[in-house]
């Protein structure tokens, strides 16, 4: 699990070249916003989180029973706590939150980016 990226990974790499071509500027991985969003812009209370379909349980309940120990199954419960917990902080806060899964990015690649730059201009 150590060699398992958790920052800059494939998905997050395409939406940040796609946002400096737009000359859109944000922060990366914000250690000083709640959940360090990978994308954030902190003056307009703006985050984005891109997840992973795995790690964040992306339709946990179709593929559970296919997990064949109870560390991944609890590992994956609880990082959807922690999202859960991390999404309602940041609104109580003020803040806007989008959340956008891996397999949008890989399907709908146009469409997504487009959601975020539009996200991230309001």
């Amino acid at each position: 699990m150590a060699s398992i990226k958790q920052k800059n990974t494939t998905p997050e790499l395409t939406v940040f070249r796609a946002l400096r071509k737009k000359k859109i500027y944000f922060n990366k991985h914000n250690r000083n916003v709640t959940g360090t969003p990978d994308v954030s812009v902190p003056k307009k209370k703006i985050a984005v989180f891109i997840d992973g379909d795995f790690w964040h349980g992306y339709r946990f309940g179709q593929w559970r029973s296919r997990l064949n120990s109870d560390f991944w199954v609890s590992k994956i419960e609880r990082n959807m706590a922690r999202d859960k917990r991390t999404f309602r902080k940041l609104r109580r806060s003020g803040w806007k939150v989008l959340r956008v899964w891996e397999h949008q990015l890989i399907k709908q690649p146009e469409t997504t980016l487009e959601k975020i730059t539009t996200f991230l201009r309001q």
